[in-house]
């Protein structure tokens, strides 16, 4: 019998569970109309309040990557790994390692999303390359992968379509805050990609999504879980995000930087992070037996230049322009630069990343609506981090923007806010605070 999606929401809604039959009914259903947004959107309310069990929510995970195309890439050699962040300020370690770990024989087919409120997003930051596609169909997103080792797109019209519905009524019903609603959006993406492994980064802190480590640690657990129970391996680690990630903040600024770090330059807290995911990719992939065989191939493609190679390959090959690797000056630049001066001398405390972030979306970085332009040149350079000495009416930073305006006044402000200058250092803690074994033993 057929059932009745207001007899379903009612059940979740009264703390019961839904059969993986009827989860693929109402996705389903989702595509065809006969669910219609009203009761979804009844529904989600229920799953935010009542949650979902692990065979549930590996059901809407696997209904939802159904919904459209399980791309196939068995043409391709090798075991394909990609790479997820939660998101955070400063998060750019996806232009970093996918060079690396493809340098290194392991492709990477990247499907990456766009930046939302005070996180960023990969696709902007690719987008301040120009000319860099990041709209190709499947058939494109096949060859660059099978040119370069590595592909780095949006979400297209054949990956999780239900998942381009489901999320856009999460967003608009204050329903996104839900453990199983954010495993089954991330990983329906991820897993139709044709990939055989995922390595998660699980944000948490000041400027992560999941600002709890409890909180990321149950994302985190979930994500593992499912994606395991669907037949990938998983790794996750679970990362500070209490300050900026590097020291640019917006788009090309974090272009610049990340091309920097594949000259073997950069901040030592992008590379170390950044090689740490590789490493985990590398064995994942099967080219490394340990993460200390991992670490070491990384370092080789680095200083070998074969990585900044392979993102000087992809960008052409995603048509976009080639010479901004030598020249980052050709990338936008801004027209406005301010520094934020220190009040006082000392040490660096703090540097929140959320206001730094909110402070770059204001600049033009990133987006308060999914509608909103990005402006690639604007954003934040950082002259200072946590534990950093510093002396009186020293540059904290540098906002980049294109007016002197009341969004830059707004900016300065809570960006001089983001910063805490006491009498004495502190310490640093490791950028790592947890990893979670792809085997799964940890989960039972």
């Amino acid at each position: 019998m057929t059932p009745r999606a207001v007899d379903l929401i009612r059940r979740k809604r009264d703390g019961g569970t839904l059969h993986p039959s009827e989860i693929q009914w109402l996705v389903e259903g989702l595509g065809s109309g006969e669910v219609p947004d009203y009761q979804w959107t009844a529904l989600l309310m229920a799953i935010l309040w009542r949650g979902m069990t692990p065979e549930e929510t590996e059901a809407l995970t696997g209904s939802m990557m159904n919904s459209g195309t399980i791309v196939d890439l068995s043409i391709i050699p090798g075991r394909k790994i990609d790479k997820h962040s939660t998101g955070g300020v400063g998060d750019k370690t996806s232009l970093v390692l996918a060079p690396i770990v493809a340098a290194c024989g392991v492709p990477v087919p990247m499907v990456s999303g766009r930046g939302l409120g005070h996180t960023g997003g990969t696709l902007d930051k690719l987008e301040a390359i120009p000319g860099f596609r990041i709209d190709l169909d499947l058939e494109g997103y096949r060859r660059v992968l099978n040119e370069c080792g590595l592909v780095l797109i949006g979400q297209t019209k054949e990956i999780a379509p239900a998942d381009k519905r489901l999320y856009a009524l999460r967003d608009a019903t204050a329903t996104v805050e839900s453990i199983p609603l954010i495993t089954a959006s991330i990983l329906s993406k991820k897993l139709a990609e044709g990939i055989d492994g995922l390595v998660l980064d699980v944000k948490t802190g000041d400027g992560a999504f999941m600002q709890r480590f409890e909180d990321a640690k149950a994302l985190a657990e979930s994500m593992c879980r499912i994606g395991r129970g669907l037949g990938k391996d998983m790794v996750a680690l679970i990362t500070r995000m209490d300050q900026p990630l590097g020291k640019a903040v917006g788009n090309a600024v974090e272009v610049a930087e990340c091309v920097r770090c594949l000259r073997g330059e950069g901040p030592s807290d992008l590379r170390d992070l950044s090689i740490a995911l590789a490493s985990e990719m590398l064995v994942l992939g099967r080219a490394a037996r340990t993460l200390e065989e991992a670490k070491a191939m990384c370092f080789r493609v680095i200083h070998d230049g074969s990585a900044l190679e392979r993102f000087r390959r992809v960008v052409e090959a995603q048509e976009g322009d080639p010479s901004v690797i030598d020249d980052l000056t050709r990338l936008p630049l801004p027209k406005v630069l301010r520094e934020v001066p220190s009040p006082r001398k000392g040490f660096v405390t703090a540097v929140h990343a959320r206001p730094i972030g909110h402070a770059a979306m204001l600049l033009g970085a990133g987006r308060a609506r999914a509608e909103d332009h990005v402006d690639h040149a604007v954003g934040v350079l950082l002259n200072k981090k946590c534990g950093d000495r510093v002396q009186q009416g020293e540059a904290l930073c540098t906002i980049l923007a294109n007016s002197e305006d009341a969004a830059l006044e707004e900016a300065s402000k809570l960006i001089a806010g983001a910063f805490e200058v006491g009498e004495s250092a502190v310490e640093v803690p490791d950028l790592i605070v947890d990893r979670l074994e792809h085997s799964f033993q940890l989960f039972g």
